[in-house]
């Protein structure tokens, strides 16, 4: 009777978390259906726009301070940690490649006479990729960062400051290497 009331207890979880990933097993399932994936993220974020896409094997935690914009494909391995105190805003027709990390807050490490583990976090800071942008694969953006507009971060980057609109960076820390081309906005 033990194992049946953990089962229980586990799919409730599951179903009213602030959160959605492989390790939330009993809703995971629902982001391999097109039809399944859109009600649980209209559910859960914020806000879910149209035509976007939280795919199987992503994470996402505390959902309710999440927005993703229109056109939005968030893919396996990307993960998304807001918390209850700031934001993830993901503005329309931004491309994620998979497996990027966005935060908004970190470790407090300044003191030596504390273990790190110990010491709290920094003030949390709210997240941002404007409209247009790309993320590369296996990107970074660290806590209180904008991405600017029509913006490209390399693959592999880590992003610890505002990036301009119409810019391309790299590298770890991230820096501007080169300007795009504004076209026709």
């Amino acid at each position: 009777m033990g194992l049946l009331i953990e089962i229980y207890k586990k799919i409730k979880f599951c179903i009213n978390t602030d959160r959605i990933g492989p390790d939330i097993p009993f809703t995971h399932w629902r982001l391999h259906f097109k039809s399944t994936m859109t009600s649980i993220c209209k559910r859960k974020f914020n806000h879910f726009g149209e035509n976007a896409d939280f795919r199987a094997g992503a994470y996402a935690v505390a959902c309710s301070n999440i927005s993703i914009g229109k056109n939005v494909v968030i893919r396996p391995c990307t993960m998304l940690f807001a918390d209850d105190f700031e934001k993830i805003i993901i503005e329309d027709n931004v491309m994620i490649g998979a497996g990027a990390h966005f935060y908004v807050n970190n470790h407090k490490f300044d003191r030596v006479d504390i273990p790190l583990i110990d010491q709290g976090y920094y003030p949390f800071e709210q997240t941002i990729v404007k409209q247009g942008a790309w993320i590369g694969a296996n990107s970074i953006i660290l806590p209180g960062v904008i991405i600017g507009k029509n913006s490209v971060v390399g693959a592999g980057s880590v992003v610890t400051k505002n990036v301009p609109d119409f810019c391309v960076v790299v590298g770890s820390p991230a820096k501007v290497i080169k300007k795009t081309s504004k076209g026709s906005e």
